[in-house]
């Protein structure tokens, strides 16, 4: 358990799964979500993620599910994997009523600094929706870059949402760390 800045990080135990699904849902989905900027309300609807899927990262040995809290109420969470010589960062949520105001930077700086210390990996990638551009161009000011390769979105897959538009896709992008 690290603390920077009156935010405790920690991995995510099975006992937080419920919150987390809760803290992702509330970032992306639904009305909640439009009190933030990450919303992808207008372009996915249903869920983000789900408890199955939060739990798996939560007990993969290859992976951390950052838990961020403050004042001891959960305000943000991130993925990390190793993926040999790089991490993957995703499952980024800051509580919408946060947002905006530098929380998200103060954990994507610790998530690469743990990634770097924890398993010496050179790079972080993600993969975001291509047309968020609002998101990229945030991820961007951090330092990643936009590579040009795409995988497609898992249209019918409702695991990850319901598709608003047809031209949804992922792009990856990439930070090096050292």
């Amino acid at each position: 358990m690290e603390t920077t800045a009156g935010l405790t990080f920690r991995d995510a135990t099975d006992a937080d799964v419920d919150t987390l699904v809760a803290l992702v849902e509330s970032a992306y989905r639904g009305d909640d979500s439009r009190a933030g900027w990450t919303t992808e309300a207008d372009i996915l609807q249903g869920q983000r993620t789900d408890p199955e899927g939060v739990l798996a990262v939560v007990k993969s040995p290859d992976s951390r599910l950052l838990t961020v809290e403050r004042d001891g109420r959960v305000v943000a969470c991130c993925q990390l994997e190793h993926r040999g010589s790089y991490a993957y960062f995703g499952m980024f949520a800051v509580s919408p009523t946060l947002q905006g105001g530098g929380l998200g930077k103060v954990v994507i700086a610790e998530a690469e600094r743990l990634a770097v210390e924890t398993w010496g990996v050179t790079e972080m990638h993600m993969t975001v929706i291509s047309v968020r551009d609002e998101l990229i161009a945030w991820y961007e000011r951090r330092g990643y870059r936009r590579t040009g390769r795409m995988t497609p979105f898992p249209y019918g897959d409702e695991r990850f949402g319901i598709p608003q538009r047809a031209d949804l896709q992922f792009e990856l992008l990439v930070k090096p760390l050292v």
